[in-house]
């Protein structure tokens, strides 16, 4: 892939992304961001389907015989399930080090 290739496909993704917080604010507010903020438990829902899908790509489709007897088709799995894993350790890490934080500042009682 060229640089500008991939300079365009950045930018089509980046459009994709607004496109989406667009019809969240349609859908839901301009305030939606509150209720899906790390820290909260709409962060925490995504956190769980980041894990639930990264279980299902690698148990029905990296583990499937068809997938695993095509080198290209198991390479292209395998991403699949180390790119949801990826996201699954940001989401979490910002997610969690939101709640810590949060509990640091809670007085002990």
């Amino acid at each position: 892939m060229n640089n500008s290739t991939h300079e365009a496909n950045v930018a089509n993704i980046e459009q994709q992304r607004q496109d989406a917080i667009n019809e969240t604010i349609a859908e839901h507010g301009p305030n939606w961001m509150e209720q899906y903020a790390p820290g909260t438990f709409g962060c925490h829902e995504l956190l769980d389907r980041t894990i639930l899908a990264a279980e299902m790509v690698e148990q029905s489709v990296l583990e499937h015989p068809a997938c695993a007897q095509n080198r290209e088709w198991y390479a292209l799995a395998e991403r699949a399930v180390a790119a949801l894993n990826d996201l699954y350790q940001a989401v979490g890490t910002e997610h969690l080090g939101e709640e810590q934080s949060a509990d640091s500042e809670s007085p002990v009682v």
